[in-house]
């Protein structure tokens, strides 16, 4: 039997892997992003947790009352995008600004709630009724406001509608020396068409009525 004498050949090593180095482009790449994802995160987390310094309203704001820092109240608040939809203290209060709605205690004050009086475009008035608004009627309610005419010293004309569903911008409950309800002042929002003929009826001692509107929207 033959002997095969040829020796046999052992693989040459392996090559040994290298350790990667700071100066490999590919793992400066891979570090940045992982920094750039982390400050992304951090940056998203702070913008939602920021708070912002809003007006809220101290009482109730009726139409047309003019804004001051004694109406208002400055709270912290997390709205995100929504910031601008209301009155930043940031900014402060506008120069002879009023209410354009009812604005309500506590309620954060809406920037398109803030303007001034020549762009109102109903103006309030009072209105002094003996027959008080039914429990629970409040500021932002409808009315109709109807009047009856003298029509001489003890007489009136019939009772006919002026208003209908005017808004109540404020309403005032007065109080006898009992205790008892003696009157109601309610103010409500005219416009300028109809302001001639309510305040005609008023200077001449026209009897008013109003009742609470109940199926006209607010």
């Amino acid at each position: 039997m033959s002997t095969d004498t040829r020796a046999v050949q052992l693989p040459s090593e392996a090559p040994r892997l290298r350790k990667p180095s700071w100066k490999d482009p590919r793992l400066l790449i891979g570090l940045l992003l992982v920094l750039a994802s982390t400050a992304g995160v951090i940056a998203l987390l702070d913008s939602q947790n920021a708070t912002t310094q809003m007006y809220s309203a101290r009482e109730d704001l009726a139409v047309g009352s003019r804004l001051t820092e004694e109406d208002l109240v400055a709270v912290p608040v997390r709205l995100g995008d929504s910031s601008a939809a209301y009155l930043p203290v940031a900014d402060g209060i506008p120069d002879g600004a009023v209410a354009t709605r009812l604005v309500t205690r506590g309620e954060l004050v809406p920037a398109a709630a803030v303007g001034t009086t020549d762009g109102l475009g109903r103006k309030p008035v009072g209105l002094t009724v003996e027959d008080p608004l039914p429990n629970g009627a409040a500021a932002g309610d409808r009315v109709d406001v109807w009047v009856s005419l003298r029509t001489d010293t003890n007489s009136y004309e019939e009772p006919r509608l002026l208003l209908e569903a005017a808004e109540v911008a404020e309403l005032t409950v007065g109080e006898s020396a009992l205790g008892a309800s003696s009157s109601t002042l309610v103010q409500v929002l005219v416009d300028d068409d109809a302001m001639p003929e309510l305040l005609g009826a008023l200077s001449n001692d026209a009897r008013i009525a109003v009742v609470l509107n109940l199926g006209a929207g607010s």
